[in-house]
């Protein structure tokens, strides 16, 4: 069965997803000067010493592996792939191209591309974040006895009723991790059923992961702009859910005539349609423009379709909608706002973040609203009461401080699999 993945992926390769790639570069979404990485080409040497393959999907698995980087030991080199161009230009900023822990794309799941990517790099340890599992990287890597760990697992019920379909493939991979980290309980005892070796560890490093980063003069200039207008955020928006923020706007003006409405959208490419379909007042960061100056007739609209800038909006807003929880599903994270003291609200379909969303409602730290009305009146709530606001705040801001040794639980456990530490992949 292994075979017949593996020549699936062959057939499927070469020219038909290099244009593939080609195609998503011309839409932004790929960087076309590192296109080569993603068919595991690369000119730069590899580092002397112990090197660790590291890769998280996107954004927020990447952020959630912050802190472990610096709980390292400092001989063991760290590289670090991620799947988008949203994640790189996040990493970007923070690692250095050839310093200790370096930034690459990984490579797509082609025979012949991972084996140049490993032939090139030659890791003596990989981990994945979350839910990567990856056949042909998976299968190459226990070929050349790497030991592989899954770090953050999360299985859901969903994507485990999929898996079951192909079960015996699923036992062979899932089998062949050296040390497994689950997210949950339940995340847990669906990994065992599939046939991972029993997680060492439980706990969410979502919950351990620093606040989000803010540029302080960007902070002052954006305060200075809005001044003491009412503000509220729609964060990670996706299609359909501008809609539903307009209607709400609609609904706040009623009782707050100069309410700012700002929009981060998941993807910043689709900023300018999503200003196209706004009423005026409306401006967009992307475009180097300023919220819509006070005084503007409703307040307006801002549209802040850039990268790397969403914890200067969680700053400046009174309270956060979090996007991919009412026009479509699966939900986006919820404690990037709750630590930095901001009331959240999101739809009903959260099942991605089911168990932060869970610690944040017992915490009285988030709202689950159905619709456009209900998330009208929660903001409008947040806006009327500050002493209600505060408090909410302060409530998410302790329940999402969470699983503080968990960082160094994880790093001890990557250390080991990599060889260097005295507790190995048992750590």
């Amino acid at each position: 069965m292994i075979a017949a993945v593996e020549g699936l992926a062959t057939t499927l390769a070469a020219p038909a997803l290099r244009a593939w790639l080609r195609r998503r570069a011309a839409l932004g979404k790929e960087i076309a000067s590192r296109l080569p990485e993603r068919w595991g080409e690369d000119a730069s040497a590899r580092p002397r010493g112990k090197l660790l393959w590291l890769h998280a999907a996107s954004v927020g698995e990447a952020t959630s592996m912050r802190r472990v980087l610096l709980l390292l030991p400092p001989e063991l080199k760290v590289l670090f792939t991620t799947g988008t161009v949203t994640s790189a230009t996040m990493l970007a900023k923070e690692l250095s191209r050839d310093g200790p822990a370096f930034h690459r794309f990984v490579p797509l799941d082609v025979p012949a591309w991972v084996a140049r990517f490993l032939d090139h790099w030659r890791p003596d340890a990989a981990c994945f974040v979350e839910s990567e599992i990856w056949p042909t990287m998976l299968v190459q890597l226990h070929r050349r006895n790497i030991p592989v760990g899954l770090i953050n697992a999360r299985l859901s019920a969903r994507s485990f009723s999929r898996w079951r379909l192909a079960k015996p493939l699923v036992r062979s991979l899932f089998a062949g991790f050296a040390a497994v980290q689950a997210q949950s309980t339940g995340d847990a005892s669906r990994l065992v059923a599939m046939g991972s070796p029993a997680p060492r560890l439980v706990g969410n490093l979502k919950l351990a992961a620093f606040p989000l980063p803010v540029d302080e003069m960007a902070l002052a200039t954006l305060r200075r702009q809005i001044g003491s207008r009412p503000c509220w955020l729609a964060a990670s928006t996706h299609p359909g859910e501008e809609a539903i923020v307009a209607a709400v706007h609609g609904h706040l003006r009623a009782e707050f005539p100069d309410v700012l409405t700002i929009i981060v959208p998941r993807h910043p490419e689709r900023g300018e349609a999503i200003v196209s379909g706004l009423p005026r007042p409306v401006t967009r960061r992307g475009a180097e423009e300023a919220p819509p100056p006070i005084g503007s007739s409703g307040g307006g609209f801002y549209v802040a379709d850039t990268l790397g800038e969403l914890g200067l909006f969680y700053r400046v807003a009174a309270c956060a909608f979090v996007g991919k929880s009412l026009a479509v599903g699966g939900g986006q994270n919820p404690l990037e706002p709750a630590r930095l003291g901001c009331p959240v609200a999101m739809g009903p379909m959260t099942a991605n973040f089911a168990d932060a969303v869970a610690l944040l409602r017992e915490a009285g730290a988030l709202a689950v609203v159905p619709d456009a009305a209900a998330l009208a009146e929660f903001v409008a709530s947040m806006l009327r009461d500050p002493v209600r606001r505060a408090a909410m705040g302060e409530a998410g801001r302790k329940a999402a401080a969470g699983e503080d040794e968990l960082p160094a639980r994880v790093a001890a456990m990557m250390a080991g699999l990599a060889g260097i530490g005295e507790h190995g992949a048992s750590a």
